[in-house]
């Protein structure tokens, strides 16, 4: 397996970012066609939100809090040649519970699911990092 692939998954994690952004824009065109003003979004005050802009707000604010962790230890993995087939797997199902909570969080938005697919990513991201420290210390 070629070092590089521990880089694929940032790519699909970012492609998933780009879609949520879209989806985001996609509800704000459709609050202001709905009576939300426009105004809101240059002070992000002084209007109730509807319930499905603030669910794809926070959504999009979760692609800036655990994948960050991820993209860096996807990084420090590549640099530090400690990507082997362990992490890449890792890696994508990370992405791949990344994914499923999109899904879940922007449709039926099912605590409980949600909540289990998030704890799965966490382990994963939290064993990444854990197979990481370990290359280091063993190859250093």
């Amino acid at each position: 397996m070629q070092p590089i692939a521990i880089l694929y998954p940032a790519f699909v994690m970012a492609l998933l970012t780009f879609v949520v952004a879209v989806w985001l824009l996609h509800c704000r065109i459709k609050a202001v066609k709905a009576g939300l003003t426009p105004l809101y979004f240059k002070l992000n005050h002084g209007a109730k939100l509807p319930d499905y802009l603030v669910q794809a707000t926070q959504h999009y604010d979760n692609q800036f809090e655990m994948p960050v962790l991820f993209y860096v230890v996807l990084l420090l993995a590549y640099v530090t040649q400690g990507a082997d087939l362990p992490m890449i797997s890792l890696a994508w199902a990370f992405v791949v519970t990344r994914v499923v909570h999109t899904v879940i969080h922007l449709s039926s938005n099912r605590l409980r699911w949600r909540r289990d697919v998030f704890l799965l990513g966490f382990a994963i991201l939290v064993t990444l990092w854990g197979w990481l420290l370990a290359h280091l210390l063993t190859n250093s």
